[in-house]
């Protein structure tokens, strides 16, 4: 299926034991202790298997820093571009001899196993293979491959496999293996090391184990993508054509479509609409593959795209989708599932190695992702993005995505009344665990965040990202309901802006967010900076009630925009600064306190114009963490733009005037072979286009239809900017530009980089007709 066109090493040897009871309200939270720290890592809460909040998953979770071990602790470090960093609880073991291990003790029955490692890269970037041990009770149970071609990316956003291009990250990526047998508890499992010869070094982060059941017999009348259309479970040959045949017959007969066991080869995406499409279970039924020669056709399953009709009616459920992505290319549709489908879910899905689990192109609405696992993404977990209503993600386990764990992002079309909950999202690389940019009555609630590496925070709340704001009815409005959430570790240090993010953060980047946002019953521990931050424009409404602070880098509240917030039963202890509130707009930003708060409000607060160090607290033991002098990345705060992304394409625009047929909506279509043209003889004439948000804009291209009809003409154009629609200032002067058929008829203008978020393009003449004449107005960052 094609796709439419896009618009988008620290140690500390301190031990402690900590309880991590938590109470809020009267509410009791209890927070799962590390075991026994054989392997003397820093005791820091896990997030996994807290009660009644997050996935309740299938699997017991183990950490290698408590493991036995002969191999080296690493951590804890929560600075960027470190290793442990990007570990769960910033702690791991380095194995880099024959012989080294890390050993866990089963706690439950368990028949398969997963375990999370980072490979070093190789030299040219494109990954080693390697193989590490498996030994149960000392004996030899089989050799796992391993592998770093899913990891370590490199430069600036959207990044990239080269590592001469400096700022590493991405480092971890996960296997799974079946164990042959169940193995009961008390049993040892070990990872040991035979050989260096293929990789100089093994760290191991985590293993999960769990007792996977039998594989799920067809249903009665289901169609057999094997028995009946003879695709291939081996995975030698290429099954997306038969597949998609069995897919097409479920349909046209009713019936549901089963995957059997097996590794089926599929190079393209499986369109579904009004049909089942059911496995023997993730461990059984995997669908995997890339097309070897054009690398933007992947593995998939997606509804019909919303300007095809979409799709609704679908389930899709008892399958793994495990893809062969290395690197992040926006434009390219090689995600897990996508498409807009409404009225439909995905149940028991195994996503991992994919760009994004699930990118859905609204509008679409009634759409329900539960119990499924979203791994080793190079972009988002889930994003469910323009006009996605109703629709809910669930009892998922997400970890180690390459941007933001599950968003929800209202370009042009509002979202309304979805809902986050019961989650675990953990180890987002870039940006943030859960956010909303944008949307109506969203709910974000019952989830656990945990452990955000750089430029974000745990939960967001923002008008930010093009085409969120009030005019298309796209920003922050109703209720934004986000109750009984856990962040552990959440927030980290924003190398753009030079400053921490806070765990809970908001911002009014495109416009003020002003609307009714509830953050209540909540748990925020061991942020790594700021407990609770505002920046951008402003914030209003917020209201924080039964919430526990418990450890913070650097401040309890860091407030960076006007607005306002009330606080009722709000404690905060561990926080680092003495004064527990950053405060530089006064009181532009008005506090209203309630009953029952303590420990985080000053007055006057700080405003030192110097951003402390953070001292990590990891569970509660004060520890320090010193930023690098000299930050390895550059990644942007503001939504990373792609620099060869057309920022002006289908954004809103307006015209001083228009001849005919010929509105300035058709200088922003995409298509060169219609046009604006504004009346005749009537000079000056101007066409001016919202980006939707400032950006950095350094290249206009003009253009006129390219067919040959179109004789050789001079335009004499100016480029002005805005940040307000008001004010404009000169970006370039007025000079004249040719347009030529025979070179496409195309003109460039660099720019100077200044933000800018309402581009005019004025006109003052044309030596080929008496009018203003473009067929597209691009913009690019770069």
């Amino acid at each position: 299926m094609t796709a439419p066109p896009n618009g988008r090493s620290l140690r500390r040897t301190l031990a402690a034991t900590v309880s991590m009871a938590l109470a809020a309200a009267g509410t009791l939270v209890a927070v799962a202790l590390a075991p026994e720290a054989h392997a003397a890592g820093v005791p820091a809460p896990s997030p996994v298997g807290i009660s009644g909040r997050g996935a309740t998953v299938p699997f017991k979770e183990q950490e290698a820093e408590y493991a036995a071990t002969n191999g080296t602790l690493i951590g804890p470090d929560r600075l960027y571009g470190h290793l442990p960093s990007e570990a769960s609880g910033r702690q791991a073991v380095t194995l880099d001899a024959p012989g080294e291990y890390v050993e866990f003790t089963l706690t439950a029955p368990a028949n398969a196993m997963s375990f999370r490692y980072s490979l070093p890269d190789n030299a040219a970037g494109t990954g080693r293979d390697a193989s590490i041990d498996l030994k149960v009770n000392g004996n030899q149970l089989k050799s796992v491959p391993v592998t770093s071609k899913y990891g370590w990316y490199y430069g600036g956003y959207p990044f990239n496999n080269n590592p001469g291009d400096s700022n590493p990250h991405h480092f971890y990526d996960e296997t799974r293996t079946l164990l042959g047998s169940t193995l009961p508890v008390g049993t040892k499992v070990r990872l040991q090391v035979s050989s260096t010869s293929a990789s100089p070094t093994f760290t191991i982060d985590l293993a999960d184990f769990e007792q996977v059941g039998a594989p799920i017999a067809k249903p009665s009348g289901a169609l057999d993508v094997v028995s009946d259309f003879g695709a291939d479970p081996t995975g030698a040959a290429d099954s997306t054509a038969k597949i998609q045949a069995a897919v097409d017959a479920g349909k046209a007969q009713g019936k549901a479509v089963y995957i059997p066991q097996g590794t089926f080869q599929v190079r393209d995406h499986i369109v579904v609409d009004q049909v089942t499409l059911a496995g023997a279970g993730p461990w059984y039924s995997v669908l995997t593959g890339r097309d070897p020669v054009n690398r933007a056709k992947a593995v998939g399953v997606y509804g019909k795209y919303a300007n095809q009709g979409g799709s609704r009616n679908v389930t899709l459920k008892d399958f793994a989708i495990l893809g062969d992505i290395r690197e992040r290319v926006d434009e390219d549709q090689v995600n897990a599932i996508g498409g807009a489908l409404s009225n439909s879910t995905v149940d028991n899905v195994w996503m991992q190695h994919t760009k994004c689990g699930a990118w859905m192109d609204g509008p679409m609405d009634n759409f329900t992702i539960k119990n499924s696992r979203i791994l080793d993404q190079t972009a988002d977990g889930v994003n469910f993005h323009m006009g996605v209503t109703n629709s809910t993600v669930t009892n998922t386990f997400v970890r180690n995505t390459g941007d933001d764990g599950l968003a929800m992002w209202a370009e042009n079309i509002p979202n309304v009344k979805n809902k986050v909950t019961y989650n675990t999202v953990v180890l987002p690389i870039l940006a943030n665990n859960i956010v909303t940019y944008g949307g109506k009555d969203i709910t974000i609630s019952d989830n656990v965040m945990a452990d955000t590496i750089t430029n974000g925070g745990g939960l967001h709340v923002a008008n930010r990202y093009p085409g969120v704001n009030s005019g298309q009815g796209t920003a922050v409005s109703g209720t934004t309901t986000a109750a009984r959430n856990t962040l552990i570790r959440a927030g980290n240090n924003d190398y753009n802006w030079q400053f921490g993010v806070g765990a809970v953060w908001f911002s009014g980047l495109n416009e003020p967010l002003d609307a009714t946002v509830n953050i209540t019953d909540t748990e925020i521990l061991d942020s790594s900076y700021a407990a609770i931050m505002n920046i951008e424009g402003a914030t209003k409404g917020l209201h924080f009630e039964n919430v526990r602070i418990d450890g913070a880098g650097t401040y309890a509240l860091q407030i960076q925009a006007p607005g306002n917030a009330s606080f009722t039963n709000v404690t905060a202890t561990h926080i680092a600064q003495s004064n527990p509130i950053h405060n530089c707009v006064g009181s532009g930003f008005v506090i209203t306190r309630g009953t029952g708060n303590s420990g985080w409000y000053a007055d006057p607060p700080a405003c030192t114009g110097n951003w402390p160090a953070p001292q990590w607290t990891n569970g509660g033991v004060p520890g320090g963490g010193t930023p690098p002098t000299d930050p390895p990345t550059d990644p942007p705060t503001d939504p990373p733009t792609d620099p060869t992304v057309n920022l002006a394409k289908n954004r809103p625009v307006t015209e001083t005037s228009h001849t005919d047929v010929y509105p300035a909506t058709k200088a922003v279509d995409g298509d060169a072979n219609t046009y604006w043209e504004s009346a005749n003889n009537a000079f000056p004439q101007s066409v001016t286009v919202d980006l939707g948000a400032a950006k950095a804009v350094k290249r206009l291209v003009l253009k006129l239809p390219p067919a040959a009809a179109w004789a050789t003409r001079t335009q004499t154009f100016s480029v002005l900017g805005s940040t307000d629609n008001s004010t404009f200032t000169t970006l370039k002067p007025s000079a004249g530009y040719t347009f030529n058929p025979s070179s496409g008829n195309t003109a460039t203008i660099t720019l100077p980089g200044t933000a800018t978020r309402y581009l005019r393009v004025t006109v003052t003449g044309n030596t080929g007709w008496p009018a203003a004449q473009v067929s597209e107005l691009e913009a690019y960052t770069g």
